[in-house]
Protein backbone atom coordinates (compact mmCIF):
# COMPACT_ATOMS: atom_id res chain seq x y z
CA UNK A 1 0.00 0.00 0.00
CA UNK A 2 1.44 3.32 -1.09
CA UNK A 3 0.84 6.36 1.12
CA UNK A 4 0.79 9.97 0.00
CA UNK A 5 3.74 12.16 1.11
CA UNK A 6 1.45 13.84 3.67
CA UNK A 7 0.41 10.53 5.26
CA UNK A 8 3.99 9.30 5.22
CA UNK A 9 5.14 12.52 6.88
CA UNK A 10 2.48 12.21 9.59
CA UNK A 11 3.47 8.63 10.38
CA UNK A 12 7.20 9.33 10.40
CA UNK A 13 7.00 12.49 12.54
CA UNK A 14 4.59 10.81 14.95
CA UNK A 15 6.93 7.85 15.36
CA UNK A 16 9.92 10.18 15.82
CA UNK A 17 8.04 12.05 18.55
CA UNK A 18 7.23 8.82 20.36
CA UNK A 19 10.86 7.73 20.19
CA UNK A 20 12.32 11.09 21.26
CA UNK A 21 9.87 11.34 24.17
CA UNK A 22 11.74 8.52 25.93
CA UNK A 23 14.55 10.94 26.82
CA UNK A 24 12.88 11.76 30.14
CA UNK A 25 12.76 8.08 31.07
CA UNK A 26 16.45 7.75 30.27
CA UNK A 27 17.41 10.60 32.59
CA UNK A 28 15.54 8.86 35.43
CA UNK A 29 17.48 5.64 34.91
CA UNK A 30 20.96 7.15 35.27
CA UNK A 31 22.76 9.33 37.81
CA UNK A 32 24.50 11.68 35.40
CA UNK A 33 24.32 15.42 34.84
CA UNK A 34 22.61 16.64 31.70
CA UNK A 35 25.81 17.64 29.88
CA UNK A 36 27.40 14.21 30.39
CA UNK A 37 24.21 12.57 29.14
CA UNK A 38 24.36 14.73 26.02
CA UNK A 39 27.98 13.77 25.38
CA UNK A 40 27.47 10.01 25.57
CA UNK A 41 24.09 10.17 23.83
CA UNK A 42 25.50 12.28 21.01
CA UNK A 43 28.57 10.10 20.54
CA UNK A 44 26.55 6.87 20.54
CA UNK A 45 23.80 8.26 18.31
CA UNK A 46 26.14 9.95 15.85
CA UNK A 47 28.41 6.90 15.60
CA UNK A 48 25.40 4.61 15.05
CA UNK A 49 24.08 6.81 12.25
CA UNK A 50 27.40 6.94 10.44
CA UNK A 51 27.89 3.18 10.83
CA UNK A 52 24.42 2.66 9.35
CA UNK A 53 25.36 4.94 6.46
CA UNK A 54 28.57 2.94 5.98
CA UNK A 55 26.56 -0.28 5.77
CA UNK A 56 23.72 0.79 3.47
CA UNK A 57 25.55 3.29 1.22
CA UNK A 58 29.32 3.14 1.81
CA UNK A 59 30.30 5.16 -1.26
CA UNK A 60 27.30 7.23 -2.28
CA UNK A 61 26.54 8.26 1.30
CA UNK A 62 29.89 9.67 2.34
CA UNK A 63 30.44 11.32 -1.02
CA UNK A 64 27.53 13.58 -0.10
CA UNK A 65 29.35 14.81 3.02
CA UNK A 66 31.50 17.48 1.30
CA UNK A 67 28.46 18.63 -0.67
CA UNK A 68 26.22 19.45 2.26
CA UNK A 69 26.64 23.14 1.58
CA UNK A 70 25.19 25.95 3.63
CA UNK A 71 21.67 24.48 3.97
CA UNK A 72 22.97 21.17 5.32
CA UNK A 73 25.35 22.87 7.73
CA UNK A 74 22.58 25.21 8.86
CA UNK A 75 20.32 22.23 9.62
CA UNK A 76 23.11 20.50 11.56
CA UNK A 77 23.87 23.63 13.57
CA UNK A 78 20.20 24.34 14.30
CA UNK A 79 19.70 20.76 15.50
CA UNK A 80 22.86 20.59 17.58
CA UNK A 81 22.51 24.03 19.14
CA UNK A 82 18.85 23.37 19.89
CA UNK A 83 19.77 20.26 21.86
CA UNK A 84 22.40 22.19 23.80
CA UNK A 85 20.08 25.10 24.56
CA UNK A 86 17.42 22.70 25.79
CA UNK A 87 19.67 21.20 28.46
CA UNK A 88 21.09 24.57 29.47
CA UNK A 89 17.61 26.07 29.73
CA UNK A 90 16.57 23.33 32.14
CA UNK A 91 19.48 24.33 34.36
CA UNK A 92 18.57 28.03 34.34
CA UNK A 93 14.78 28.00 34.59
CA UNK A 94 11.94 25.71 35.59
CA UNK A 95 10.83 22.67 33.61
CA UNK A 96 7.38 24.27 33.49
CA UNK A 97 8.68 27.38 31.75
CA UNK A 98 10.67 25.31 29.23
CA UNK A 99 7.59 23.21 28.42
CA UNK A 100 5.31 26.21 28.01
CA UNK A 101 7.80 28.12 25.85
CA UNK A 102 8.42 25.08 23.65
CA UNK A 103 4.66 24.73 23.20
CA UNK A 104 4.85 27.92 21.11
CA UNK A 105 6.94 26.05 18.51
CA UNK A 106 4.02 25.56 16.08
CA UNK A 107 3.49 29.33 15.95
CA UNK A 108 7.21 30.02 15.48
CA UNK A 109 7.30 27.35 12.78
CA UNK A 110 4.26 28.89 11.09
CA UNK A 111 5.92 32.31 11.06
CA UNK A 112 9.22 31.01 9.71
CA UNK A 113 7.41 28.81 7.20
CA UNK A 114 5.52 31.79 5.84
CA UNK A 115 8.63 34.02 5.80
CA UNK A 116 11.01 31.51 4.20
CA UNK A 117 8.69 29.23 2.24
CA UNK A 118 5.61 31.33 1.59
CA UNK A 119 3.43 28.59 3.16
CA UNK A 120 0.37 29.94 4.88
CA UNK A 121 -0.60 27.80 7.88
CA UNK A 122 -4.15 26.52 7.85
CA UNK A 123 -6.66 27.78 10.38
CA UNK A 124 -7.17 24.26 11.73
CA UNK A 125 -3.45 23.86 12.42
CA UNK A 126 -3.26 27.16 14.28
CA UNK A 127 -6.36 26.41 16.35
CA UNK A 128 -5.03 22.96 17.20
CA UNK A 129 -1.65 24.48 18.11
CA UNK A 130 -3.36 26.95 20.44
CA UNK A 131 -5.32 24.13 22.08
CA UNK A 132 -2.15 22.04 22.45
CA UNK A 133 -0.34 24.95 24.09
CA UNK A 134 -3.25 25.38 26.50
CA UNK A 135 -3.00 21.70 27.33
CA UNK A 136 0.72 22.01 28.09
CA UNK A 137 0.01 24.99 30.38
CA UNK A 138 -2.57 22.91 32.24
CA UNK A 139 -0.06 20.07 32.59
CA UNK A 140 2.84 22.05 34.04
CA UNK A 141 1.02 24.99 35.61
CA UNK A 142 1.58 28.63 34.69
CA UNK A 143 2.62 29.94 38.10
CA UNK A 144 6.00 28.27 38.66
CA UNK A 145 8.84 30.79 38.84
CA UNK A 146 11.66 30.70 36.33
CA UNK A 147 14.77 32.63 35.37
CA UNK A 148 14.89 35.15 32.56
CA UNK A 149 18.11 33.71 31.12
CA UNK A 150 16.66 30.20 31.09
CA UNK A 151 13.46 31.45 29.47
CA UNK A 152 15.48 33.13 26.73
CA UNK A 153 17.49 29.95 26.20
CA UNK A 154 14.28 27.93 25.98
CA UNK A 155 12.93 30.32 23.37
CA UNK A 156 16.22 30.04 21.47
CA UNK A 157 15.83 26.25 21.52
CA UNK A 158 12.28 26.61 20.22
CA UNK A 159 13.48 28.81 17.34
CA UNK A 160 16.22 26.27 16.51
CA UNK A 161 13.73 23.40 16.30
CA UNK A 162 11.35 25.48 14.19
CA UNK A 163 14.18 26.59 11.90
CA UNK A 164 15.35 23.00 11.49
CA UNK A 165 11.91 21.85 10.33
CA UNK A 166 11.56 24.78 7.92
CA UNK A 167 15.00 24.20 6.41
CA UNK A 168 14.31 20.50 5.90
CA UNK A 169 11.07 21.44 4.18
CA UNK A 170 12.92 23.99 2.02
CA UNK A 171 15.83 21.67 1.15
CA UNK A 172 14.33 18.16 1.03
CA UNK A 173 17.34 16.68 -0.79
CA UNK A 174 19.63 16.98 2.23
CA UNK A 175 21.03 13.56 3.27
CA UNK A 176 19.14 12.64 6.43
CA UNK A 177 21.64 10.21 7.97
CA UNK A 178 24.60 12.53 7.51
CA UNK A 179 22.68 15.55 8.76
CA UNK A 180 21.36 13.75 11.84
CA UNK A 181 24.75 12.19 12.58
CA UNK A 182 26.57 15.53 12.43
CA UNK A 183 23.90 17.14 14.62
CA UNK A 184 24.31 14.40 17.23
CA UNK A 185 28.10 14.72 17.28
CA UNK A 186 27.83 18.52 17.41
CA UNK A 187 25.57 18.34 20.47
CA UNK A 188 28.18 16.13 22.16
CA UNK A 189 30.97 18.52 21.25
CA UNK A 190 29.08 21.56 22.56
CA UNK A 191 28.33 19.79 25.82
CA UNK A 192 31.84 18.42 26.40
CA UNK A 193 33.28 21.45 28.28
CA UNK A 194 30.48 21.21 30.88
CA UNK A 195 30.55 17.43 31.32
CA UNK A 196 32.52 14.68 33.07
CA UNK A 197 32.13 11.73 30.69
CA UNK A 198 35.01 9.67 32.11
CA UNK A 199 33.51 9.82 35.60
CA UNK A 200 30.36 7.99 34.50
CA UNK A 201 29.86 4.36 35.45
CA UNK A 202 29.83 1.68 32.78
CA UNK A 203 26.19 0.95 33.54
CA UNK A 204 25.16 4.58 33.05
CA UNK A 205 27.19 4.81 29.85
CA UNK A 206 25.54 1.65 28.54
CA UNK A 207 22.04 2.93 29.30
CA UNK A 208 22.65 6.35 27.76
CA UNK A 209 24.33 4.80 24.71
CA UNK A 210 21.43 2.41 24.19
CA UNK A 211 18.93 5.25 24.34
CA UNK A 212 21.25 7.33 22.15
CA UNK A 213 21.10 4.69 19.43
CA UNK A 214 17.51 3.43 19.70
CA UNK A 215 15.98 6.69 20.89
CA UNK A 216 17.89 9.77 19.87
CA UNK A 217 19.56 8.64 16.63
CA UNK A 218 16.41 6.97 15.33
CA UNK A 219 14.19 9.80 16.50
CA UNK A 220 16.17 12.71 15.08
CA UNK A 221 16.70 10.87 11.78
CA UNK A 222 12.98 10.24 11.39
CA UNK A 223 12.16 13.81 12.41
CA UNK A 224 14.47 15.24 9.75
CA UNK A 225 13.01 12.91 7.14
CA UNK A 226 9.40 13.61 8.10
CA UNK A 227 9.95 17.38 8.22
CA UNK A 228 10.61 17.29 4.47
CA UNK A 229 7.07 16.05 3.82
CA UNK A 230 4.95 18.26 6.10
CA UNK A 231 4.37 21.97 6.55
CA UNK A 232 6.51 23.20 9.49
CA UNK A 233 3.49 23.97 11.68
CA UNK A 234 2.25 20.38 11.28
CA UNK A 235 5.62 18.94 12.29
CA UNK A 236 5.80 21.17 15.36
CA UNK A 237 2.20 20.41 16.32
CA UNK A 238 2.81 16.66 16.34
CA UNK A 239 6.00 17.32 18.29
CA UNK A 240 3.83 18.80 21.05
CA UNK A 241 2.84 15.21 21.89
CA UNK A 242 6.20 14.95 23.65
CA UNK A 243 4.69 16.78 26.63
CA UNK A 244 2.14 14.06 27.57
CA UNK A 245 4.23 11.14 26.30
CA UNK A 246 7.32 11.86 28.43
CA UNK A 247 5.56 11.43 31.81
CA UNK A 248 3.62 8.46 30.41
CA UNK A 249 6.82 6.44 29.87
CA UNK A 250 8.03 7.26 33.39
CA UNK A 251 4.68 6.08 34.78
CA UNK A 252 4.66 2.94 32.63
CA UNK A 253 8.18 1.74 33.44
CA UNK A 254 8.94 3.31 36.82
CA UNK A 255 5.47 3.55 38.32
CA UNK A 256 5.57 7.31 38.99
CA UNK A 257 2.15 8.66 39.77
CA UNK A 258 0.51 10.84 37.13
CA UNK A 259 -1.04 14.02 38.50
CA UNK A 260 -4.59 14.95 37.53
CA UNK A 261 -3.29 18.06 35.75
CA UNK A 262 -0.94 15.88 33.69
CA UNK A 263 -3.78 13.60 32.65
CA UNK A 264 -6.11 16.49 31.84
CA UNK A 265 -3.56 18.61 30.00
CA UNK A 266 -2.13 15.60 28.18
CA UNK A 267 -5.60 14.59 27.01
CA UNK A 268 -6.13 18.10 25.64
CA UNK A 269 -2.84 17.98 23.72
CA UNK A 270 -3.54 14.54 22.26
CA UNK A 271 -7.12 15.45 21.35
CA UNK A 272 -5.98 18.66 19.64
CA UNK A 273 -3.44 16.81 17.50
CA UNK A 274 -5.78 13.91 16.68
CA UNK A 275 -8.74 16.10 15.75
CA UNK A 276 -6.59 18.31 13.54
CA UNK A 277 -5.07 15.33 11.72
CA UNK A 278 -8.51 13.76 11.14
CA UNK A 279 -9.93 17.09 9.98
CA UNK A 280 -7.02 17.67 7.60
CA UNK A 281 -7.19 14.15 6.18
CA UNK A 282 -10.91 14.57 5.51
CA UNK A 283 -10.30 17.95 3.89
CA UNK A 284 -7.61 16.51 1.64
CA UNK A 285 -9.83 13.60 0.59
CA UNK A 286 -12.52 16.07 -0.42
CA UNK A 287 -10.12 18.09 -2.61
CA UNK A 288 -10.51 17.69 -6.38
CA UNK A 289 -8.22 15.01 -7.74
CA UNK A 290 -7.75 13.33 -4.36
CA UNK A 291 -7.32 9.60 -4.44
Amino acid sequence: MKFSPYITGLIVVLFSTVVLSTAGLMTRLVSLDSATILVWRGIAGGTALFLLLLIIAPQRGFHALPRLGRPGLAICIASGVGMMLFITALQETSVAHVSIIFATCPFVSAGLGFALLGERPGRSALVASLAAMAGVIVMVGAGEAGGLLGDLLAFGMTVCVALMTVLMRRYPDQPVLITAGLAALLSALLSLPFSAPLAASLQDIAIVSLFGILGFALGIGLLLYGARLLPPVETALIGALDAPLAPFWVWLFLGERLEEATLLGGSVVMAAVLLHVLFDLRRREAMPGAT
